[in-house]
C-alpha cells in the first residue's frame, strides 16, 4: 500500500506527507525523485510524466532480467507496484491539505503476457474530484473504485488494475 503510516485511532488530525516528500510539490521534481526512489529504480519503473495539475500521470514498465518471471515476462508484482502509488497521489495534490487520502483495495487482472515494456496513463478529471470533494464535505467516508489498463507497446491489453481510494474531510 502506499502512503504515510495509518492515524492512531481517534486521531482527528489532518494527513501528514513526510518533510522530503513534501518538498516534491513540483510534478518535475516528484518524477525525478519517484524514478530516483529505489522500489521503481530496480523495478524497470519509469515515470515518465507527471502533468503540471497531477491530473495525468504517464509510467512505463521497461522488460529486463531483473523485471521478468519465471517464464520471461513481465513480473505481475512489477505490473502492479507500477499502478500502485498514482491515483492516491494525484487526489491528494487536487483535492488539498483538508482532506485525507489513502489507498484502501486493489485488485489486478493479467489478461496476457507481458513479452516487453509495458505502460499506462492515469487521468483525473475534474468531475471525479468534484464529485469525491460534495461527498466528503457532507461528512461521508467516500470509497471509489479507480481503473487503469496496461498495455504493452504493440497494443495488446496486458492487464487490469483497480485501485480503491478513501477519501474523508480531515477533522480538527
Amino acid at each position: 500500500m502506499s502512503g504515510p503510516a495509518a492515524p492512531r485511532a481517534g486521531s482527528r488530525s489532518a494527513q501528514r506527507v513526510g518533510p522530503v516528500k513534501a518538498l516534491a510539490r513540483d510534478p518535475r521534481v516528484l518524477r525525478v525523485g519517484m524514478n530516483a526512489w529505489p522500489p521503481f529504480l530496480f523495478s524497470g519503473i519509469h515515470v515518465q510524466h507527471i502533468a503540471e495539475d497531477f491530473r495525468e500521470v504517464a509510467v512505463r514498465l521497461r522488460h529486463t532480467p531483473l523485471t521478468s518471471n519465471y517464464v520471461g515476462t513481465q513480473f505481475g508484482g512489477s505490473i502492479f507496484a507500477m499502478c500502485d502509488p498514482f491515483w492516491m497521489l494525484m487526489v491528494m495534490r487536487n483535492l488539498g491539505r483538508g482532506y485525507v487520502v489513502w489507498d484502501r483495495a486493489a485488485e489486478v487482472e493479467f489478461l496476457a503476457p507481458g513479452r516487453g515494456p509495458v505502460g499506462t496513463t492515469f487521468h483525473l478529471t475534474q468531475e471525479v474530484l468534484d464529485e469525491l470533494q460534495v461527498r466528503a464535505d457532507d461528512g461521508d467516508r467516500v470509497l471509489r473504485w479507480f481503473d487503469n489498463e496496461v498495455v504493452a507497446d504493440d497494443g495488446t491489453l496486458v492487464a487490469r488494475v483497480r485501485k480503491q481510494v478513501y477519501v474523508r474531510r480531515a477533522r480538527g
